[in-house]
């Protein structure tokens, strides 16, 4: 029996909105058509163009806010990256090296430092602002249909008082229902009147504060950043100033078939191993040219002396003139890398090719778009909205008449709902975007 009255509870409230839509729907009509008055207030309207504005330019600030925290964050991977280059290639021999590895230690941690007091300071007051914004939202939407409906009781009363016919019972009830729909549209008006324009004169302080903060931050971050790139300069003017010569020899590893050290131009042998790497001498002063290397041609291999000795005395051999076994090597040397280059290449496509394709995911529901997870509590205020919990995933899908769309709204069925009825006439509904999360 609780379970009947239950049910019956159920079925007369979704009786009583389908009708109050109805009564709205039909309202409305009149008024467009010129047929019903309605009740205007150009001070509210004023302030609600206000409100919109200032969500608007609250949602933006939100947005760039998070890229340009992304920006950080990808700018603090590039920058360890590059300190991680140059903890590699500074030599345990060189002088200043345990220095400039606690230099970029610094500098990863005033990195960290940063992109958390932006979080701290700045992403998580934006987002506490403008957390107060959906609800207002669901209010002035709510003060529009209650005042439809006093505009529909009250013609209604005015058209039973005008009838030739009176019927005492009617006009009395019918009072009776303008005098309540007439509290309730008050209580919220009034309520939406004080706090309407206390929110629109908090915008200044509130976009005070956050430029501020973030100025703040990047012009401490910047100080402590110059001293630790100061710091680095001075390492590596000590390290140049400690090698007078500023020439520096580059020893190849040994190699059972490395060549003669006297060969200091030999051609790399065909697989691209390094064994036949030279010992390489780096100036940072050049040296003027010589007449004896200026016309000289280096010889095309290490297993050729007679030939290097003439080329370098000065005589050349004609264009094209190769020893046969030369020639040989050098096709096989020029067509063994784009073969192997060509094979790997097309492994490579046929795999993306034939593994890429993906089973498609028929669990979700038409026109599913992407997921968003709540960050806070939603109390629904209307029969067409959901009720989320923190922690909720929404499964997003688009309107059916995009036109019905407000702005910072989504509509979406709760992934627990969908998993137990698969109906979107059961389980959608439209959430604000604002306490949501996008996680896939």
């Amino acid at each position: 029996m609780a379970e009947m009255g239950s049910k019956g509870v159920t079925a007369g409230k979704i009786a009583s909105n389908v009708q109050k839509k109805l009564t709205r729907a039909q309202e409305k009509v009149l008024q467009k058509l010129g047929k019903a008055d309605e009740t205007k207030d150009e001070q509210f309207e004023q302030c609600v163009q206000n409100f919109n504005k200032q969500l608007t330019e609250g949602t933006r600030l939100q947005k760039d806010l998070r890229t340009y925290l992304a920006s950080v964050k990808a700018m603090h991977e590039a920058s360890k990256k590059l300190n991680e280059c140059l903890q590699e290639v500074y030599e345990p021999d060189w002088p200043g090296r345990d220095e400039a590895n606690k230099i970029a230690e610094n500098n990863d941690l005033l990195w960290l430092d940063y992109h958390q007091k932006l979080v701290d300071q700045a992403l998580l007051t934006m987002d506490t602002y403008l957390g107060q914004f959906p609800d207002i939202k669901s209010r002035i939407a709510k003060r529009g249909r209650k005042l439809v409906d006093y505009d529909s009781a009250r013609h209604h009363y005015e058209s039973l008082q005008t009838a030739k016919k009176k019927d005492e019972a009617k006009i009395a009830k019918a009072e009776e229902e303008l005098i309540k729909a007439q509290k309730v549209f008050e209580e919220m008006n009034v309520d939406l009147q004080e706090e309407l324009p206390s929110l629109w004169n908090s915008r200044v302080g509130f976009y005070v504060n956050t430029f501020q903060s973030i100025a703040g931050l990047e012009e401490n971050f910047h100080k402590e950043m110059s001293k630790l790139n100061e710091s680095l300069n001075d390492v590596l003017v000590s390290l140049e100033k400690q090698h007078g010569s500023n020439t520096f020899t580059v020893k190849a590893q040994p190699s059972d078939n490395a060549p003669a050290k006297g060969n200091k131009s030999p051609s790399p042998p065909p697989d691209g191993s390094p064994a036949a790497t030279p010992e390489i001498r780096v100036n940072h002063e050049p040296e003027p040219p010589s007449s004896a290397t200026t016309g000289a041609t280096l010889p095309k291999s290490p297993s050729q002396p007679a030939e290097a000795s003439e080329v370098a005395g000065g005589t050349q051999p004609a264009a094209g003139a190769q020893e046969p076994g030369e020639t040989a090597a050098s096709e096989a040397a020029s067509s063994s890398l784009p073969a192997v280059v060509v094979e790997t290449f097309s492994a490579t496509v046929n795999g993306t090719v034939e593994g890429g394709s993906g089973a498609g995911r028929l669990d979700l529901p038409p026109g599913f778009m992407f997921k968003v997870q709540a960050q806070h509590d939603y109390v629904a205020t209307d029969t067409d909205e959901l009720q989320l919990k923190a922690g909720d995933v929404v499964l997003v899908i688009p309107f059916q008449n995009p036109e019905e769309q407000d702005e910072g709204w989504l509509m979406g069925v709760k992934e627990s709902d969908w998993n137990q009825h698969k109906e979107l006439e059961k389980c959608r509904g439209v959430f604000p975007e604002n306490f949501t999360e996008r996680v896939q």
